[in-house]
């Protein structure tokens, strides 16, 4: 066999271990603590890890659209805590109309739209800023992490809306349903999970929307050359992250049947490292809600299984930031070698 030969054949299988390089590292992190952590097998232990992925993974959806169009989005952990605390107030506290000497309780279905505006009214902002503003998708995004926290520490004093299960009298009940209930076998919590991913991946990858979110990524010039509205594009991903955040707070929330304003703090990390880790390009253009769903069972095994296994909470910090930057560094390799092979198949 020739040296091309074996070259080609080595660079092929480079390229299919990168390729599935996620779900090779899924499949290694649960054999390992199979082995290292107790009862992680356990089906309890299992449906915990679960239950986490599906914050993380909602979260990395919205996450993985930001990222494909070159930005970030940092807000995303605040935002599920400011959810979290508009709906448990407005569930507790219902709206005080001062001016009138009146209270509002909404039903809880009204609860969740509103707060689902909220968050996505924390994306538009960020879109602005963004946008119109041109002010770097770093700097805005974390402006309104801080922005978005402080909200949610005023919303309470900083306290905590204990017990959410509402009143009957007021028509406020069945809150835990969101993230206590079963449907068909499953919790509701997966069924959303599992919506959300569809619909994310429908639209990236079939309509217009989609392919432009894809185009901004790749080239933004080039995109708005072409009749793509950019600043528009931005504003609908921006949106659709805080959109994800609400869903995460509202889920969380009523896991709990509680509402803290320190919900989801650096939770958007895991949500970065979930898109990247599924393959979503920080140099934007490439988008991928399987890989990213993927990369957030990584996350969540990996998060759990050091906790199960006894490791350190400093350890565990120092890993998941290693974990990141090799993603990036794996991600840049990985285009680095398609471009060497597609620019080797085109001199044939």
């Amino acid at each position: 066999m020739s040296e091309l030969m074996k070259s080609k054949q080595f660079s092929g299988f480079i390229m299919f271990v990168l390729k599935f390089r996620t779900f090779i590292a899924l499949i290694a992190l649960v054999i390992f603590f199979s082995f290292t952590a107790p009862n992680f097998l356990h089906p309890q232990s299992l449906l915990i890890i679960v239950r986490h992925v599906v914050l993380f993974g909602i979260l990395a959806i919205g996450m993985t659209y930001v990222i494909t169009t070159s930005g970030i989005d940092l807000s995303v952990g605040s935002v599920v805590g400011l959810s979290g605390m508009i709906a448990g107030g407005l569930i507790r506290e219902g709206l005080v109309l001062q001016a009138f000497g009146y209270t509002v309780y909404f039903s809880i279905p009204v609860v969740i739209l509103l707060t689902l505006v909220v968050g996505m009214a924390v994306g538009f902002v960020n879109g602005i800023i963004i946008t119109k503003f041109n002010v770097a998708p770093f700097i805005a995004t974390l402006g309104t992490m801080y922005v978005a926290r402080g909200l949610a520490l005023l919303r309470s004093g900083g306290a905590t809306f204990p017990h959410l299960v509402g009143s009957p009298e007021l028509g406020n009940t069945g809150f835990g349903l969101l993230g206590r209930g079963v449907f068909l076998g499953l919790p509701v919590t997966i069924w959303i999970f599992i919506g959300i991913g569809l619909l994310a991946a429908f639209i990236l990858k079939k309509t217009p929307l989609g392919w432009h979110i894809l185009a901004v990524g790749g080239n933004q010039r080039s995109a708005g050359l072409s009749g793509v509205n950019v600043d528009r594009v931005k504003i609908y991903v921006y949106m659709f992250s805080g959109l994800c955040a609400a869903v995460v707070g509202l889920i969380a929330t009523s896991e709990l049947m509680a509402a803290h304003p320190a919900t989801g703090a650096t939770w958007e990390l895991n949500a970065i490292a979930a898109a990247v880790l599924g393959g979503t390009s920080m140099s934007g253009g490439i988008g991928n809600i399987g890989g990213t769903i993927v990369g957030a069972f990584v996350i969540g095994v990996l998060n759990d299984g050091m906790i199960m296994s006894g490791v350190s909470s400093f350890w565990q910090q120092i890993i998941r930031g290693t974990i990141i930057v090799a993603a990036v560094m794996i991600d840049q390799f990985q285009r680095k070698l398609q471009a060497r092979l597609a620019l080797e198949e085109r001199k044939k």
